[in-house]
């Protein structure tokens, strides 16, 4: 790490116990590393990028930024009630790289090759790519304007990263407030190359209302058979659909994170599994991205209470429990969850966890995930180590080359 300044407030994230007993390594230069695969990591959009592409009669509409006569810096989004003010942190040694990587080196993108050895350094092998300032494309509330920063998002990301698909794999975003238009777009980036996509936790952006429309809705049955017929999968991720900032004041950092970013990200999973379109498309594949897995077990074990017990107000009547829809079917991403690797085992998850090193972002383990995984993973098993390292990613995102190059070691 000679090439980073760890300052003093990151020397915990270089604390392990090691990796003795292990089978395979997570340090880069191992000659026994194992295929390390990251499902969750982001782009750095350059910031002008929305505003130089998307069509003129939505430009007005655009995030904006600007610094009151006090100094202050806010930000207004189109759904959001107040603007938000941005609360500018002083960044230094590792915090200040962070902040930094993967950044715009031009107009059109970032620098890709800065990337791979950025992911070199934290011994990835291949990453999925999500959106970054990206995010913030689904906080309208029409559903044109969202496809419209999507259309402009999904060209950027393979224009930037599709020649290095066998390595960085971008999920292309659709904005499912329109049908027509999504299966329009989805047509599009299959045809460019995509191997992935990304949909909002909510069809339809800000709280749920009665009999909107959701992904439990047979109107989605045409968006599900094309994701089968593609063999492609579909992830929720994190912060999408709604607004997480909801709570202001104190506490309210915290609050956001856990109850509004992290914790709606299992509406749709529960939507899918319990409404019958896992079993009528039982090539799905589906999950959950940067939201933990320490919920799984809780989150199957109540969906199947409720079936169950409510029997007399459930429809449809499925052919198996909610839960193993999820097991067949499903996964999420995580990156340090103790709970969530405690109990994987014992509730016969392993085979849909995926480790995630949430690069560049601060909560995340980059540049220091081989100790935040031998920190982590010392209490599951060899086998299970190997599948929510890379070997669940590979199968799951089509990662053929990367997984057949260790498989020939």
């Amino acid at each position: 790490m000679s090439e980073i300044l760890v300052n003093e407030a990151n020397e915990w994230r270089l604390q392990t116990p090691g990796a003795t007993g292990w089978v395979g390594s997570p340090r880069p230069q191992a000659p026994n590393k194992y295929l390390i695969l990251s499902a969750d990591t982001h782009a750095n959009e350059p910031g002008n990028l929305w505003a130089e592409r998307i069509d003129a009669r939505y430009k007005d509409r655009l995030p904006k930024v600007w610094v009151d006569d006090k100094g202050v810096q806010w930000r207004k989004m189109e759904a959001s009630e107040e603007p938000d003010r941005l609360i500018l942190a002083r960044l230094e040694g590792e915090d200040l790289v962070r902040s930094r990587a993967g950044a715009t080196a031009t107009e059109t993108g970032p620098n890709v090759e800065q990337r791979l050895k950025d992911l070199a350094l934290d011994g990835v092998d291949g990453e999925v790519i999500f959106p970054g300032k990206g995010l913030a494309m689904w906080y309208t509330f029409d559903p044109e304007f969202a496809h419209a920063q999507c259309h402009v998002y999904n060209t950027w990301a393979w224009e930037t990263f599709g020649p290095y698909v066998d390595r960085l794999s971008p999920a292309a975003a659709l904005a499912t407030g329109s049908i027509t238009s999504t299966m329009k777009e989805i047509d599009r980036c299959l045809k460019l190359g995509f191997r992935h996509f990304t949909l909002p936790c909510k069809p339809l952006f800000g709280p749920p209302k009665t009999n909107e429309l959701n992904y439990n809705k047979t109107d989605f049955d045409p968006m599900w058979a094309r994701f089968v017929e593609a063999d492609v999968p579909v992830s929720f991720h994190v912060s999408t659909g709604k607004d997480p900032r909801t709570t202001r004041g104190l506490g309210g950092a915290v609050v956001n994170y856990v109850v509004n970013s992290l914790s709606p990200t299992m509406e749709p999973l529960v939507n899918i599994c319990a409404s019958g379109v896992a079993e009528r498309f039982p090539g799905l594949r589906f999950g959950s991205v940067e939201a933990g897995i320490g919920w799984l077990p809780w989150m199957l074990d109540a969906m199947d209470e409720a079936y169950q017990k409510h029997h007399f107000w459930v429809k449809p009547k499925l052919k198996a429990l909610p839960s193993d829809y999820f097991k067949a079917q499903g996964f999420a991403t995580f990156g340090e969850d103790r709970a969530g690797l405690a109990l994987m085992e014992s509730h016969g998850l392993e085979n849909n966890c995926l480790w995630a090193n949430d690069y560049p972002h601060h909560e995340g383990t980059w540049p220091h995930s081989p100790e935040a995984i031998e920190r982590q993973m010392g209490g599951i098993g060899e086998a299970s180590r190997r599948k929510v390292l890379g070997e669940n990613a590979a199968r799951v995102f089509g990662f053929k080359e990367l997984s057949a190059k260790y498989a020939a070691k």
